[in-house]
C-alpha cells in the first residue's frame, strides 16, 4: 500500500470509527434534540469514511471494495488516531472528545482543500461544510457546561484533563505526511496545531476551562497502527456480522 491510499485510510478510519462511537449513543441523548443531533453528526462521520474508503478502492484496483475497508481489516490495519477510541463515559466526556477533534478537523480539512489531489480537495470543501456546524455545535456545550453549573463544569474539566494526553497525536507527521506534504497533498500537522491550540484556548477561557499542561502520551500512535485497547472491543462489535456470515448479500 502506497503513502496516499494509506494517507486516504488514515483520514478516513478517524471519522469512521467516532462515528461507530456516536452511534453508540444513539437513543441516549440528554433530550430529544441533542439525541437527534448526535446521530446526524455520526452519520456525517460516517458518509465522510465512505467517500474516502470509494476513493481508496479505487487507488488500490485490485478488487477491494469500501466494505472490506470498513470491516475486513485487521486491528493494527486501520490507521485512526487513538482519541476517537475512547468510550463514551457520559456526556461531558462524549462532548469534549467531540470537541477536541471538531477543532483539529476543521482547521485540517480547511487545508486540505488546497491539495493537489483533486479528490482529497473537493471531499474537504464538500465535509467542511458539516464541519463547521459540529464545530459550532460542541462549542455551544462547552459554554453551556463549562460556564454551568458547579457539578457540569467539573465534569466536563475533568474529561478534558483525562483526554488531553490523546491530543499530541492529532499533529504527529509521520514519513507518509513528510512524503505527501512535499508533494502538496497533505496537510501541515505543525501550521494545524497552532490554530488549534489558538482556537481551544479561545473557547476554553470563555467557558471558564482549564487548558492541561500534560506530558506526551505515547510514542506508539494509531496513525502507526498501534491502538488502545478499547479498539478491540470496537471492532468485535463492528466486525461481528461480516465475520460470521462473510458472503451474505445485502
Amino acid at each position: 500500500m502506497n503513502n496516499l491510499e494509506k494517507y486516504s485510510l488514515r483520514v478516513a478510519d478517524s471519522s469512521w470509527i467516532l462515528g461507530c462511537r456516536l452511534a453508540e449513543y444513539s437513543s441516549n441523548g440528554p433530550f430529544l434534540e441533542e439525541d437527534l443531533a448526535i446521530t446526524n453528526v455520526g452519520l456525517d462521520h460516517i458518509g465522510f469514511a465512505e467517500s474516502l474508503y470509494k476513493y481508496t478502492a479505487e487507488l488500490l484496483a485490485d478488487g477491494t471494495t469500501a466494505d472490506d475497508l470498513a470491516f475486513k481489516r485487521a486491528e493494527h490495519e486501520y490507521y485512526n488516531v487513538q482519541l476517537v477510541e475512547y468510550p463514551n463515559e457520559d456526556f461531558a466526556y462524549i462532548m469534549a472528545r467531540q470537541f477536541l477533534f471538531d477543532v483539529f478537523q476543521y482547521y485540517f480539512l480547511e487545508a486540505l482543500t488546497d491539495s493537489k489531489d483533486e479528490t482529497f480537495s473537493a471531499l474537504a470543501k464538500k465535509s467542511l461544510k458539516e464541519v463547521t456546524y459540529h464545530l459550532r455545535r460542541s462549542t455551544q456545550w462547552m459554554y453551556r457546561l463549562g460556564d454551568g453549573t458547579e457539578e457540569s463544569h467539573d465534569r466536563l474539566q475533568k474529561a478534558i484533563n483525562h483526554l488531553w494526553m490523546y491530543t499530541d497525536e492529532l499533529f504527529y507527521m509521520n514519513d507518509v505526511d513528510k512524503d505527501l506534504l512535499e508533494k502538496g497533498i497533505a496537510v501541515d500537522l505543525a501550521k494545524v496545531h497552532l490554530e488549534w491550540k489558538e482556537k481551544v484556548k479561545e473557547v476554553f477561557d470563555e467557558a471558564t476551562l482549564e487548558m492541561p499542561d500534560l506530558p506526551k502520551f505515547s510514542l506508539k500512535y494509531g496513525k502507526d497502527g498501534f491502538h488502545t485497547d478499547y479498539m478491540g472491543y470496537i471492532l468485535t462489535e463492528m466486525q461481528y456480522l461480516n465475520n460470521k456470515y462473510p458472503d451474505a448479500k445485502w
